[in-house]
């Protein structure tokens, strides 16, 4: 399987985030109205969510509204108020060691994917990340030091709320500490359940459990996988093997610390690593953020691509993945 990867500067939402919102918004429109265009909030509710919410997201929300043409679908889809349910697999954890570092593999249809790293310097702050939705993030780091993750949590309910990669955003746009965004993943509804790490510069951390239809509980977890304090769709944790992978990295943290190298190696072999693409689970990155330092890594078994937030240079990348023998995308 290939991809082509793309790291792209945005210093300002303008011109050239406009042309990307145009390449992808027709992909993007048919899965978000998928169930029905009236199955999605409206876009007064979805205005009202954001701005009663994440305020400080407005003027940009409203920029990217404009450059995106300003209909109607366009708004409602920018705002993740209430998107179509989606999965993902995942496992993240933060080395031991001294220096602050966030590991996570994505694991998730390679068809449904930006392939996307953006740089930002929206509202005076420095932003890189893996883009989802064009402004959302399922990982990233600001200038400040602070990095942040998401895993799916493992559980069926959907309700309301936002999609959690906009929610990231959120975090890295407002926080400084992981205490900060602490207290906004508690406060920001999201409508399905997500294990979100948070690791700021003093290697402070902690591990969100958000649900819809329940309390945030933040933990001081190092690692997560695709469950909450207990696994709730079994079918799911057995397809994606949620219970071993959160023991196989307890065990690297634990037991067996491992050099920094060593461990960041593990996220490419089994079980860490997922060769089910065929069935939407395939590990499509590995993702390595050391956020005192600015830097952030992605990795696969036959590459690696080191990007910088304060020197970033846009560029793009074939990626090759080898695949199970037998198995045709």
């Amino acid at each position: 399987m290939e991809m082509l990867w793309r790291a792209i500067d945005l210093p300002d939402p303008g011109p050239k985030w406009a042309g990307l919102f145009h390449e992808f918004w027709p992909a993007y429109h048919t899965w978000w109205q998928r169930e029905g265009v009236h199955a999605r909030p409206t876009y007064r509710d979805s205005h009202r969510a954001l701005r009663q919410h994440m305020p400080e997201l407005m003027p940009i929300y409203e920029t990217l509204c404009e450059l995106a043409g300003g209909g109607d679908n366009a708004a409602r889809f920018l705002s993740f108020y209430g998107p179509p349910a989606y999965l993902s697999g995942c496992s993240q954890a933060i080395w031991p060691g001294a220096e602050p570092v966030l590991v996570r593999n994505y694991d998730y249809n390679p068809h449904a994917f930006d392939r996307l790293v953006m740089r930002t310097n929206w509202q005076g702050r420095k932003v890189i990340g893996t883009s989802d939705g064009l402004w959302g993030l399922v990982d990233g780091m600001n200038d400040a030091g602070l990095a942040v993750s998401l895993t799916f949590g493992g559980r069926r309910v959907v309700g309301e709320g936002f999609g959690v990669p906009l929610i990231l955003r959120y975090v890295l746009q407002t926080c400084e500490t992981a205490e900060e965004a602490g207290k906004a993943l508690s406060r920001v509804p999201t409508h399905m359940s997500y294990n979100v790490t948070v690791v700021d510069a003093k290697r402070n951390y902690l591990t969100a459990l958000m649900a819809p239809d329940r309390k945030t509980r933040i933990t001081h977890a190092a690692v997560a996988t695709n469950h909450q304090d207990k696994v709730e769709w079994d079918s799911h944790a057995r397809f994606t093997a949620t219970v071993e992978r959160e023991r196989f990295l307890l065990h690297r943290l634990t037991l067996h610390v491992d050099p920094e190298e060593k461990f960041i190696g593990a996220f490419l072999r089994p079980p860490l690593y997922s060769s089910a693409f065929a069935q939407g689970f395939g590990t499509l990155y590995t993702a390595v953020y050391r956020p005192r330092l600015g830097q952030m890594e992605l990795r696969w078994p036959r590459a690696l691509w080191p990007l910088n937030l304060h020197d970033f240079v846009e560029d793009q990348r074939m990626i090759y993945t080898p695949e199970p023998a037998g198995q045709v995308l």
